[in-house]
């Protein structure tokens, strides 16, 4: 993986304000949302909006397995590698590099 340079990166939420079970949704003037989660002590940022049912991912149920799935049809994705999981999810979610700085959650989103 390639080094990634702090301009290239968004600060999107303090870690603390991501609990193991809930994804966050944010919101990004105009572009698509992205949701982050927590496994752990680590995080992961992905493409809020489902591939298949145009949902938002991050009002599914969280899995312990890292799992989350859409609230319309129950399809899951990976959030660590985005890749779909449970059908009807068939189109792999964008995933994005995360970085921890200063107790906070950043990602490059380009």
């Amino acid at each position: 993986m390639g080094h990634i340079e702090k301009q290239n990166l968004v600060k999107l939420v303090a870690c603390g304000e991501v609990e193991e079970d809930f994804g966050v949704k944010i919101d990004r003037n105009g572009a698509p949302p992205v949701a982050v989660f927590r496994l752990g002590d680590e995080f992961f940022v992905i493409d809020d909006t489902c591939t298949h049912g145009d949902a938002s991912l991050s009002d599914g149920e969280v899995f312990s397995n890292g799992e989350v799935s859409c609230p319309f049809h129950g399809g899951t994705f990976d959030i660590r590698s985005g890749a779909p999981c449970k059908y009807p999810c068939a189109v792999p979610i964008k995933t994005y590099t995360v970085r921890i700085i200063d107790d906070s959650v950043w990602a490059d989103l380009d």
